[in-house]
């Protein structure tokens, strides 16, 4: 990795614009003015809008009613740290992609309140400047980062005025008026407005765009089914390598599926669980640098998130070699049976809680069948909430740009709430018998089986986005025997 030009002594190191013709030490006068000149016009024109513009601009006239006279600043974030002078991949806020369709950083939003609404303009890094020597010698110049879209670019892909972002702290700081902003991803323009916000209204903006997010529309789904699509082949790819991860580690499982995800999408949505043998416990075992042994269960839970920044949510839980045995078969089968009464209490009109009841109801059935309750009945077990000493978790959540999305939205508009055609969410039932757990059989000892699939509301009932995957026990089997070949 290249270094950038660095100052020879601590007395050097004030910003590059302050410098004599803003030069690093040891770049001459003849080098910078020979660096100003000779580069090719490009300009791109007559570019069409990204396909999400209307929808973007149909949110942001939304948002514009809800807070009628209110300045609104929703900022993308900044780059992260990731250690000394490296940083990690951008990935903007999703409220900013949300309203936006921009993927860059340090953007902002801004709708500034007029006669008749708002005014939306986005606050964007422009093309870096060649006369000042910024492009090559700043380490965000594009000779080191790459191009970025002009201003004038920015307007007709996004379909909103553009301008600087440089000048946009100093603009906030002087704004009047009642301002909320998206709270925790840009320190600067939050220090802006230090004394013009509120936590408890910048909190209503925050649960505001959350739950907007709660029904999709057509746009939205198409990319979820895109995800979904990724996200199974991205599975398809693991079970032909299960036997390259047994000779390494649970880590090639984790390579492979990443492939996938960014040849086809943007990302992974969420840190891969590749979960072998009785790390399938651990709910969210993301080290993921264990053995893949023959005879034992993959715990794998992936989703590719697409161009767009839409995830996908997928578990299956599979036999290394092959086959299930008679004891995880019983176990995964109890999973299935759950999942299928959790997908079947997804309807328009029904509690968003009905699927996770459905489902706790048909492992605390299997639980108490087992043996492992003594004497007590299912309604007793379900009362005192025993069988979540296995279950664990929920049984699902919403989907979207966030893996677990809509997470600031009120509990009387989420968990509380009525199903509605265009929500999409997860349901994924487990069972998981701790390495340690002496109240279980020996022979249950660190087996975790879980089995999630993502659900779209539709107006009669509901759609499997992601039943591209096998989930019977028997249908497993028989797909992973034919990647196999």
């Amino acid at each position: 990795m290249a270094e950038e030009l660095t100052p020879e002594t601590p007395e050097e190191e004030e910003p590059i614009k302050q410098r004599k013709n803003g030069l690093y030490p040891g770049v001459s006068d003849e080098l910078a003015e020979n660096m100003k000149s000779g580069w090719a016009d490009t300009e791109l024109h007559g570019l069409e809008p990204i396909p999400q513009a209307e929808r973007t601009a149909a949110r942001r006239a939304e948002l514009s009613r809800r807070f009628p006279g209110d300045r609104l600043v929703i900022p993308a974030g900044n780059l992260k740290t990731r250690s000394n002078d490296t940083e990690y991949n951008f990935r903007p806020a999703t409220e900013y992609a949300y309203l936006t369709g921009d993927h860059t950083n340090d953007g902002v939003l801004v709708l500034e309140p007029t006669a008749d609404g708002h005014q939306a303009t986005i606050y964007l890094l422009p093309r870096s400047n060649r006369e000042n020597g910024e492009f090559w010698l700043d380490g965000m110049g594009e000779l080191w980062t790459g191009r970025r879209n002009s201003l004038t670019e920015a307007e007709q892909l996004l379909g909103l005025p553009a301008k600087d972002v440089r000048e946009l702290t100093a603009q906030l700081a002087e704004a009047t008026g009642p301002v909320r902003v998206v709270r925790g991803h840009d320190a600067a323009v939050e220090a802006a407005l230090t004394d013009k916000v509120t936590a408890e209204r910048d909190e209503e903006l925050r649960i505001h765009l959350s739950e907007a997010r709660l029904v999709k529309d057509a746009f939205e789904i198409g990319e979820l089914e895109k995800a979904c699509a990724s996200t199974a082949r991205g599975f398809e790819d693991v079970v032909r390598v299960l036997d390259k991860a047994e000779a390494t580690s649970e880590r090639y499982i984790e390579g492979t599926f990443f492939l996938r995800a960014r040849v086809e999408g943007n990302d992974i949505g969420y840190g891969s669980i590749c979960a072998a043998g009785p790390h399938a416990t651990t709910l969210h075992w993301v080290r993921n640098d264990g053995a893949v042994r023959s005879g034992e269960l993959l715990l794998l839970d992936a989703g590719v998130e697409t161009q767009t920044l839409y995830t996908a949510d997928v578990t299956r839980t599979l036999p290394i070699n092959g086959r299930f045995t008679d004891l995880q078969r019983k176990i995964y089968d109890a999973v299935y049976d759950a999942q299928e009464a959790g997908i079947a209490a997804v309807t328009p009109g029904a509690p968003y809680r009905a699927f996770h009841d459905a489902a706790q109801r048909v492992l605390a059935e299997r639980l108490v069948a087992w043996g492992l309750l003594g004497d007590l009945d299912v309604e007793k077990v379900l009362e005192l909430g025993l069988q979540r000493r296995w279950t664990l978790h929920g049984t699902g959540h919403m989907l979207g740009m966030d893996v677990h999305d809509c997470a600031a939205a009120r509990t009387e508009n989420y968990v509380n709430t009525t199903l509605e055609p265009g929500m999409c969410l997860t349901v994924e039932p487990g069972l998981y018998f701790q390495a340690d757990d002496l109240t279980v059989p020996e022979e249950y000892r660190g087996i975790g089986v879980r089995i999630e699939d993502d659900i779209l509301v539709t107006e009669d009932g509901n759609r499997n986005l992601s039943d591209g995957l096998p989930r019977r026990s028997d249908e497993v089997e028989a797909w992973m025997a034919s990647l196999k070949g």
